[in-house]
């Protein structure tokens, strides 16, 4: 029987949503590994949206104020159109749930992005991960998504961000334990089936984004 995969995604876009090549990069390994996948996002508004030519924020035209995308809408690009929203996805359909990153990660799933330690989780996006925790179902993290697996998932978890002690010293303060990797890495927390590996936060080209990426779906696949 083939595994069923939640890909949550955050919107679509490095600096805004979801990390674009670390997203597809799942889905073209569990589509490899012929696992089944559902793409996931929560029906609601980006903290803002981030023009990726400069770097800018975008202000919006028609009133004052920063201008705002659906993170619905914009995963939806990255799934072709093949959306599920958050509140009619069931973990009970799934065998395991994997976050890319992004900094959709640190902005729209949570406030890691302006409060760091002190950051809080969206409650819908929390309580679906934490479903899988508490069924003994494995989690795959990539990039800055383990930064938040204390509060996301639980404390003590072992997990990974690379090498940034900035992120690092956050995550241990948050309750979460580190182990510094390789781009090409993943750490194994088997106790609590999270599999984590740096991606963008530390690769500099998309093959060395891809070796941690597969290696990380297939031991979530493994575990689940």
């Amino acid at each position: 029987m083939k595994k069923k995969v939640a890909v949550l995604l955050s919107g679509c876009g490095v600096f805004d949503g979801a990390e674009i090549y670390e997203s597809v990069l799942t889905l073209l390994r569990l589509d490899e590994r012929d696992a089944e996948y559902r793409c996931i996002a929560p029906d609601a508004l980006q903290m803002h949206v981030v023009d990726h030519a400069s770097g800018e924020e975008v202000e919006d035209s028609r009133e004052s104020g920063s201008a705002s995308r659906s993170i619905l809408q914009e995963a939806a690009r990255l799934a072709r159109g093949d959306i599920l929203e958050l509140s009619q996805a069931s973990p009970d359909d799934y065998d395991a749930v994997i976050l890319p990153g992004g900094f959709g990660v640190a902005k729209n799933f949570s406030t890691f992005a302006s409060e760091g330690a002190e950051c809080e989780v969206r409650n819908d996006v929390r309580q679906f991960v934490q479903a899988f925790h508490k069924a003994g179902k494995p989690i795959g993290l990539m990039c800055i998504a383990p930064a938040i697996t204390a509060k996301l998932v639980a404390p003590g978890i072992l997990c990974t961000v690379g090498s940034d002690p900035g992120v690092e010293g956050a995550l241990i303060a948050m309750g979460g334990l580190h182990k510094t990797c390789g781009v090409d890495e993943i750490i194994v927390d088997n106790t609590h089936k999270v599999v984590s590996t740096p991606a963008y936060m530390l690769a500099s080209r998309i093959t060395e984004a891809r070796d941690g990426i597969f290696k990380l779906v297939d031991k979530v696949l493994d575990l689940s």
